[in-house]
């Protein structure tokens, strides 16, 4: 069989305490497969730079003049960090026979890569890194990861429990997902529905090398919306099951004021008319907010701008 040409992509912005480590550890990594035959020495990593403030354009730049492995693909401007991802996928999907997506700060385990290449080669299209445990995770971190992918499974998501974007997709997936146009970006949802033969690898999250999370809480909190918004329309049959719980409530609530009214015990007008009040224009706003969010991610997909511009590419 062939060896396969294998290309590692990683989204970076303002990634320069991490980035000289990272294109080390990636470039050791392809350089010691080609060395066992297991893949093509045409094999690479490209680091795009999402619209960076720092010196991680500088940085890619000169990586990939001394190492021999390593590209980079600078975008004209900061897409966030699913285009950027997608940006650089669809810009090398013909240029290999296999993508393997990763973060450029190094607390996903690139040993592992190797095992997603041999399933891969053993007839695998899709390979996930999924995590074995969230030792460390904070308190807080541990437990709003396991709201998200609860609330993921509760809203009818499909998605790989504790997996984020460190996957291997062969290039016939990768087509596909160049067939899909929408604007709200949501990769760990994307990937799945493709369908294709899959697989799972198990790692340890490592400790972040150096700089800064790049995804603070509410960052991810907008992150998992749009993932249920992009994903789900559930939301909106909430909508429909809290207006009849509403109407339940009501009655049971015109049974108590017409109770409290016989016996004298309430003041006349309030519980009739402010307390429904108070909560019903609670409710509707919040409904609203549900239905205008929709209305939002509808005018995004109608007017199909273009998702990233690419400004430069070094190999």
């Amino acid at each position: 069989m062939q060896k396969p040409i294998i290309g590692i992509v990683s989204p970076c912005f303002n990634e320069d305490l991490v980035l000289n480590e990272t294109s080390n550890q990636l470039n050791t990594i392809l350089s010691d497969l080609i060395a066992k035959n297991c893949i093509s020495e045409k094999s690479f990593a490209v680091f795009v730079d999402d619209g960076s403030k720092d010196k991680t354009w500088p940085l890619i730049k000169e990586n990939s003049k001394q190492l021999k492995h390593i590209k980079g693909l600078k975008l004209a401007g900061n897409v966030g960090h699913q285009n950027a991802l997608l940006a650089g996928l669809l810009t090398f999907k013909d240029e290999a026979d296999a993508l393997i997506s990763i973060d450029a700060d190094l607390q996903d385990d690139v040993l592992v890569i190797e095992e997603m290449i041999q399933k891969f080669t053993s007839g695998v299209d899709v390979v996930y890194g999924v995590r074995k445990e969230r030792k460390t995770d904070t308190f807080f971190k541990k437990n709003t990861a396991l709201l998200f992918y609860n609330l993921m499974k509760k809203m009818k998501v499909n998605i790989i429990h504790n997996h984020a974007d460190y996957r291997l997709c062969s290039q016939r997936v990768l087509n596909a997902l160049a067939e899909f146009n929408e604007v709200n970006l949501f990769l760990r949802g994307i990937i799945p529905t493709i369908g294709f033969a899959k697989d799972i690898v198990y790692y340890d999250r490592l400790e972040r090398f150096a700089g800064e999370s790049k995804y603070p809480f509410r960052k991810m909190a907008a992150f998992a919306w749009n993932g249920v918004t992009s994903f789900s329309n559930y939301p909106l049959k909430l909508v429909t099951i809290i207006g009849f719980l509403i109407f339940f409530f009501c009655l049971i609530m015109t049974g108590y004021a017409l109770f409290a009214l016989y016996a004298g015990n309430v003041v006349p007008g309030w519980l009739s008319t402010v307390l429904p009040m108070y909560f019903l224009g609670g409710i509707q706003l919040f409904c609203f907010g549900i239905i205008g969010e929709y209305i939002g991610k509808i005018y995004s997909e109608v007017k199909q701008r273009p998702r990233y511009f690419i400004d430069k590419r070094v190999d």
